[in-house]
Formats: structure tokens, sequence, C-alpha cells
């Protein structure tokens, strides 16, 4: 057997695991700002105010709008997934252990890069809560206040461009269900039905879609309306993959690793919905 051999399982596992993560990995970075192969701890996110127009008189000089810019720091984070497969073992299962090990590396970094972007949304101080029924903290995912979250960023002039997205737990998923302008063919069309598949659907000019790992914070669980350019997200390396023999444990060690970070960019692009759960 070639002394190489093992440079081949390592090429093999890597792709395993990027195709894993790709496919079900983070459900979220697709949904915000992503910047790759970043050198150094950090990255710089630029933020650019509003302009405004003015007039000017016959042959006087043109207005300046006096652009508002500011940046905002990432930090990028390492993080690892590691896993012991011992050489006996593998010869007593009747599945294949690296496509078992890929996938589990690839869904554990796939949700730590949600819980980044996550964090960084539960940086938003915007927050549709009213006095009117179904806009309290008493209440659900209510029709109400999924309205009240549209007309704020509305009246911030978020753009309703096509990169609007929102996030809500499985609780609130369900709720959205009996809610006949998110669930009726008759609104959305029969092509974005939710329950085929209960995956992604778009209302409101926005996609919506459930996520498990949203934060809970005692009976109330935070789910987001927001623009894509509102979170930013920096990734310094990919996915990469280390397999190392270790003859003292009869086993090799397949360690899944990836250095990113995520920043609440715009605060005015995301709308916070307390939901009681």
């Amino acid at each position: 057997m070639s002394a190489s051999i093992d440079q081949a399982f390592v090429k093999h596992y890597q792709s395993e695991v990027q195709e894993a993560y790709q496919r079900q990995g983070s459900k979220l970075r697709p949904t915000v700002r992503s910047k790759g192969d970043v050198r150094g701890a950090s990255t710089v996110f630029q933020r650019v105010g509003r302009g405004t127009a003015a007039a000017k008189a016959r042959n006087g000089v043109v207005p300046v709008m006096n652009i508002d810019h500011s940046s905002v720091e990432c930090f990028l984070q390492d993080y690892y997934a590691g896993d012991w497969v011992d050489r006996m073992d593998e010869l007593k299962t009747n599945h294949d252990e690296r496509l078992v090990a890929a996938n589990a590396g690839a869904y554990a970094l796939g949700r730590k890069t949600d819980e980044l972007i996550i964090a960084a949304l539960d940086g938003s101080t915007r927050e549709a809560v009213g006095t009117a029924s179904g806009q309290t903290d008493n209440d659900g995912l209510t029709r109400a206040k999924v309205l009240l979250a549209f007309e704020m960023l509305g009246a911030a002039d978020v753009p309703d461009d096509g990169q609007r997205y929102a996030v809500v737990g499985w609780k609130q998923w369900s709720e959205l269900l009996t809610i006949q302008e998110f669930a009726n063919a008759q609104y959305v069309g029969d092509g974005e039905l939710p329950w085929k598949g209960t995956q992604a659907k778009r209302w409101l000019g926005a996609l919506w879609m459930p996520h498990s790992g949203l934060t809970k914070n005692a009976a109330l669980r935070y789910c987001y309306f927001y623009h894509r350019t509102a979170v930013g997200h920096a990734s310094a390396a990919e996915i990469a993959t280390d397999i190392t023999w270790h003859g003292d444990r009869a086993a090799h060690f397949v360690n899944t690793m990836m250095s990113q970070g995520a920043v609440l960019v715009d605060d005015t692009g995301a709308v916070r919905m307390r939901c009681k759960e």
C-alpha cells in the first residue's frame, strides 16, 4: 500500500465535509453579508448613511450631501469539531464512519456559524412591541406583530429589494401557518406553500424560514425580520480537515476547523419580534 494513501483519505474526507456544510450546515449565512479570505484577527464592515438632495441656484454651487461614513469591526474566532475513529471499531461497523464523521463535523460548524449570526442579531435594539392586541410579549407570533415589524422596516427606509429575511422558531412557524395570508395559496401562490417540506417561503417581500437555534429568554423566543446588509459575517478560514494517526490509541483523530465571526452592522435594518413560547 502506498505510504501516501492517507492523503487521499484526507482529501476525500474534506470534500465530504465541505459538501455537507454547504448542503445542510448553516441556514443563515446566505441571508447576511459574507466576506471571505480575511487576513488578520478582525475585519471591518463599512456603514454608509443616507444623502439628502437639495436645489441649487442658477450657476450656483451644487450642494454636497456629506454622507456619513462609519465602520463596524468584526472579530474572528477559531472553532474546532473533532472526534476519534478507532481502527478496530471501523472493522465492526457496517456503515461509513468517515461519512458519519464528515456530516457530524460539518453540521456542528454549521450550527456554530448560525450561532454567531444569531448572537449578532441579538444585539439589535429595535423591537416590534406595541400596546395593541397581538403586539405584546404575552402574544406569540401574530399577524399584528409581523405587520408592526414590517412597518418599522418600511418607516426606516430599509430597502424592499428582495433581500429581506425573517427567521422564526418552530413554534412561531406553526403559528404562522394559522395566518391565512401566510398559508393560503390565494395569497402566496401554490409554488410557495409552507407545508412542502416546511422549507423557507416568501411573504411580505421577505424570505421566511424556521430555525431551532434562536435565542430564548425565559418564556420569550427572539425572532427577527431583517435586511441582508444589517448583519456582517466574515471568514478567515473556511472548513478544513486534519486527520492524524495516534498509535497509542490505535485510532485516527479527525479534526474539522474554521475561523469565522459575525457582527451587527446596521441596527436600523433588523427588528426583533419577541414571541411568547
